[in-house]
């Protein structure tokens, strides 16, 4: 039988209080969004830790089927703003409607040098396990 993982907590109290103290480098990966169709055919990958920049449709809630720009990531509060989702305050003044990464969806990614060796590292890790259970 395999060693159980002491650092994973199974229970809900603790998983929340991980959840909401989790450093910023942790948050960045639970602030992932799953990629379109067509760049998960074209890259091999799933989902993608999100970064200002990137182009998004919005698939879940209110604000569904609106496409942007991310502009802001806010990982103290698991949120993204995205331009042109706002809605107006009654004295006229526009503010960005907070958006979690999980109901967003890539549709074009702001790529350097850095994302580019993540996302081939992302998809060699999913070759090498495709090609074990084959």
């Amino acid at each position: 039988m395999p060693a159980m993982n002491q650092s994973l907590a199974s229970s809900r109290r603790k998983s929340r209080k991980a959840h909401f103290n989790a450093p910023s480098s942790e948050r960045r990966v639970r602030m992932s969004a799953h990629l379109s169709k067509e760049l998960q055919e074209k890259y091999n990958v799933r989902s993608i830790p999100i970064r200002k920049d990137d182009e998004v449709i919005v698939a879940r809630g209110s604000s569904k089927g609106q496409t942007g720009r991310i502009t802001t990531v806010y990982r103290l509060k698991y949120c993204v703003h995205i331009e042109r989702v706002a809605r107006e305050k009654t004295n006229g003044q526009s503010v960005p409607i907070p958006i979690s990464a999980s109901n967003v969806v890539i549709t074009k990614l702001h790529l350097d040098k850095d994302r580019e060796q993540i996302l081939a590292r992302i998809a060699k890790g999913r070759e090498a396990v495709q090609s074990k259970s084959a």
